[in-house]
C-alpha cells in the first residue's frame, strides 16, 4: 500500500453492502488507514440514497478526498452520489477498473457491487484504487468537462 498522507477515507453503504463494508473496514484498520463511516450501521433494510448523499456531500464540499461505497449492485449508490457536482463515482467490479477509474477519470468514489464480488475481490479492488494516481494530461481535459457549469 502506498502512503496515503494520513488522509481519511469516507465510507458508506446500504444494508446490502454492509457486510462488504465491514470487510473493507477490517482491511483499512489492518493497514493503519483512517476512515469515516457515513453508515449504514446494520444489515437491516434501508435506503441507499440516504447514505450516498451523506458521503457525496462531504466529498463535494472537500471534507474528504476519496470515498468507497457499497450496495448490492453498486449502481444505485453510485448514481445517487454522482448527482453531486464535484463527485465522480465509478462502479468498480475488478481491480483493473478500480485503477482506470482513478488514472483516467480521477474518480473520487469507488463504488463496489457487494453482491457480485467476494470479500477478497473487494479488498483487491480497494487496494488497486487506493494505489492508483490520476494521470492528468489528456484525461485532465476530459475530467474538466464533466461538471455542469
Amino acid at each position: 500500500m502506498k502512503k496515503l498522507d494520513d488522509k481519511t477515507i469516507a465510507l458508506a453503504s446500504d444494508h446490502a453492502g454492509f457486510d462488504k463494508k465491514q470487510a473493507i473496514i477490517r482491511f483499512l484498520e489492518e493497514n493503519g488507514i483512517l476512515y469515516k463511516d457515513f453508515g449504514c450501521y446494520t444489515s437491516e433494510s434501508c435506503d441507499y440514497p440516504d447514505f450516498a448523499h451523506a458521503i457525496a456531500d462531504a466529498i463535494d464540499k472537500g471534507e474528504f478526498e476519496i470515498g468507497i461505497t457499497f450496495c448490492g449492485s453498486g449502481q444505485g449508490i453510485s448514481i445517487t452520489a454522482n448527482k453531486h457536482q464535484n463527485v465522480r463515482s465509478a462502479l468498480c467490479w475488478n481491480p483493473e477498473i478500480g485503477v482506470l477509474a482513478k488514472q483516467h477519470n480521477n474518480a473520487n468514489i469507488c463504488a463496489i457491487p457487494s453482491r457480485f464480488v467476494t470479500d477478497e475481490e473487494a479488498i483487491s479492488i480497494v487496494r488497486a484504487y487506493l494505489n492508483a494516481e490520476f494521470e492528468g494530461g489528456r484525461h485532465e481535459r476530459r475530467v474538466a468537462k464533466i461538471p455542469l457549469k
